[in-house]
C-alpha cells in the first residue's frame, strides 16, 4: 500500500510508473563511434511515398510520377516535391538515402523491421500484438546502452504517443521485447486520443479520411510533473524523509534489494518533480511564441519542439512519431492528404528543427533520421469506391530516408532508385545498416551487447553503418 501510495504522494499518475522503471542489465560501454550526442528519430507511421516527397520521377509516365511537380533545392541536381519548399531552401543542411529496402508490404512487419533494425521476423511473431519474444526496439537498445544524465531523464524517450492502429491494435516492434518490459522506452503520451484521429491537429486535421468524423477530444499534453496543490518543496522533503524511514524498515524485512531499487525510483521521481529544467523540457505550450510559430502550432510542431528541448537536456535518443498508424497510409487519398494535411506541417516543423538546432550549435552533435516502415507503389492506382480518387499502396522494396546533422555530410544523396522509383539500383541499404548508423553516431561500439533476464549477451549491431554517412 505504501509503495503504491507513494506514487500519489509524489504527484505522479499511474500512467507514469513505467517511466520510472530502471533497466537491470549493465549498460554497454561507450567508446569511439560518431560525434553525435543525441539522435532524433522521426518515424512516419503508415509509409510516406518516395515519389511524392524526396525522390520524384519527373521523366516517368504520369501514372508513376503522380500529380505533384518537383522543385530544385539548394543542392545542385537534387529535386524534391513542390510541397516541401522550406526544406528545399535548406538542403545544404540535410541529405537523403534513396535506397532503403525491406521485403515487407505489410504494416506490422514494416514497423517491426524498421523500429528494431532487424529484417527477419522474430520467433513467435504476431502482427496483431507485441510479444515478449520480439526483437527489442532501437529506442530500447539505446536506452539500455547509453548512460543516464544527472537530471534523471531516461536516455531514450518516444513521443507523442505509442503507435496504435485505429482499431486499437498496438503495433509490434516499438517495445523492449526480449529485453523485458522494464526496458521499454519511456512513452510520453502527449496525444492520448490520437489513435482515433489523423494528422497534425489542430490546424492540419483529417476531416475527410474515409468518412471519419472530426474528434473533438484531440489535445496535446505533456507529462504532469508539477507538485500537487498544497505540496511545496519543503513538504515534499518531509514526505521524502518519511518514505526513507519506511524504506529503511522495509529493507530490514526483505533483504534490501527491492527496497533500494524502489528508493532509486523515488529519487528519480523527486528529481523530475523539482528540476525546473526538466519540467521546461516537456512544456511546449508555454515556449517562446516565436518558436511556436516557426515550428507550427500543431501536433507535429509541438512534438519536434519537445524533441529539441529534450536533446538540449541531454536525452540520448528521442523518437518522434509524426502521425499515428495510417496517418501516412494514404492509399486513394494520397495526393489531397499529402498536399493539405501531411507535407505542410512536416515541411515547417522539420525546417524549424534544423534551424533551431543550428542556431543553438546543436546540429553537428544531433543526428536526425526520418523514415517510415515502407514506401508506396510506383504505379498510381485507379482509386476505389465511388470517388475513384487515385493514390498509392504499400511498397516495401524502396523508400527514401531523410538524414541531417550529427556530422553527416550535408547535401549528400546515398544510393538511388530505378526510373520508376520501384527498386534500389545503387547502394541498397537494409534496416540493419540504418540502425547501425544510429548506434555508431551515438558512440555505441560495434562490440557492445545487451544482457537478457538470465544475463545472456545479445549483439547490438547486425550490419555495418552506412559508409557514406560515417
Amino acid at each position: 500500500m505504501l509503495q503504491a501510495g507513494s506514487v500519489g504522494l509524489l504527484g505522479l499518475g499511474m500512467n507514469h510508473v513505467a517511466a520510472l522503471r530502471e533497466a537491470r542489465a549493465t549498460p554497454a560501454p561507450i567508446a569511439g563511434g560518431g560525434q553525435a550526442k543525441s539522435v532524433i528519430f522521426i518515424f512516419l507511421s503508415g509509409g510516406a511515398p518516395q515519389h511524392d516527397t524526396f525522390d520524384p520521377k519527373p521523366n516517368a509516365p504520369l501514372g508513376i510520377r503522380g500529380q505533384f511537380s518537383p522543385i530544385s533545392t539548394q543542392t545542385p541536381g537534387v529535386q524534391i516535391c513542390e510541397h516541401l519548399p522550406m526544406l528545399a531552401a535548406r538542403s545544404q543542411k540535410w541529405g537523403l538515402i534513396r535506397s532503403l529496402t525491406t521485403p515487407y508490404n505489410e504494416h506490422s512487419q514494416g514497423h517491426t523491421t524498421i523500429l528494431t533494425g532487424r529484417t527477419p521476423m522474430p520467433p513467435n511473431y504476431s502482427p496483431v500484438k507485441p510479444q515478449p519474444t520480439d526483437w527489442p526496439s532501437i529506442a530500447s537498445i539505446a536506452g539500455d546502452a547509453l548512460p543516464k544524465r544527472n537530471n534523471n531523464l531516461p536516455p531514450a524517450i518516444v513521443l507523442p504517443e505509442r503507435l496504435v492502429h485505429n482499431t486499437g491494435r498496438v503495433l509490434p516492434g516499438q517495445f523492449g521485447g526480449m529485453m523485458g518490459s522494464r526496458r521499454d522506452p519511456w512513452f510520453v503520451e502527449a496525444s492520448p486520443y490520437n489513435s482515433k484521429s489523423y494528422g497534425a491537429y489542430p490546424d492540419y486535421e483529417f476531416h475527410f479520411v474515409r468518412g471519419r468524423e472530426h474528434n473533438p477530444n484531440l489535445k496535446f499534453q505533456a507529462p504532469n510533473l508539477s507538485l500537487p496543490q498544497g505540496l511545496d518543496i519543503s513538504r515534499l522533503g518531509n514526505r521524502s524523509a518519511l518514505l526513507s524511514h519506511l524504506g529503511q524498515q522495509r529493507s530490514d524485512l526483505d533483504a534490501a534489494a527491492s527496497a533500494e531499487s524502489f528508493d532509486r525510483h523515488r529519487q528519480s521521481a523527486i528529481s523530475l518533480l523539482t528540476d525546473s529544467r526538466v519540467q521546461k523540457a516537456f512544456d511546449v505550450h508555454n515556449a517562446d511564441p516565436r518558436d511556436l510559430d516557426r515550428y507550427g502550432r500543431n501536433a507535429f510542431g509541438w512534438s519536434l519542439l519537445m524533441a529539441r528541448q529534450l536533446v538540449e537536456q541531454g536525452v540520448g535518443l528521442v523518437q518522434v512519431n509524426l502521425g499515428n498508424n495510417e496517418a501516412w497510409d494514404t492509399h486513394e487519398n494520397n495526393f489531397p492528404l499529402l498536399k493539405d494535411c501531411l507535407l505542410p506541417p512536416t515541411d515547417r516543423g522539420l525546417s524549424a528543427l534544423l534551424d533551431d538546432l543550428d542556431e543553438r550549435g546543436l546540429l553537428n552533435e544531433t543526428l536526425i533520421v526520418m523514415c517510415g516502415e515502407m514506401g508506396r507503389t510506383p504505379k498510381v492506382n485507379a482509386g476505389t469506391g465511388e470517388s475513384k480518387v487515385p493514390g498509392r499502396d504499400h511498397w516495401g522494396a524502396v523508400q527514401t530516408v531523410f538524414v541531417a546533422g550529427g556530422g553527416t555530410p550535408r547535401g549528400i544523396v546515398v544510393g538511388a532508385s530505378d526510373e520508376q522509383g520501384a527498386y534500389p539500383t545503387r547502394s541498397a541499404q537494409r534496416p540493419e545498416n540504418l540502425a547501425a548508423t544510429i548506434y555508431h553516431h551515438l558512440g555505441i561500439p560495434a562490440t557492445a551487447v545487451w544482457m537478457d533476464e538470465v544475463e545472456r549477451p545479445h549483439q547490438i549491431y547486425y550490419d555495418d553503418p552506412i559508409r557514406e554517412l560515417v
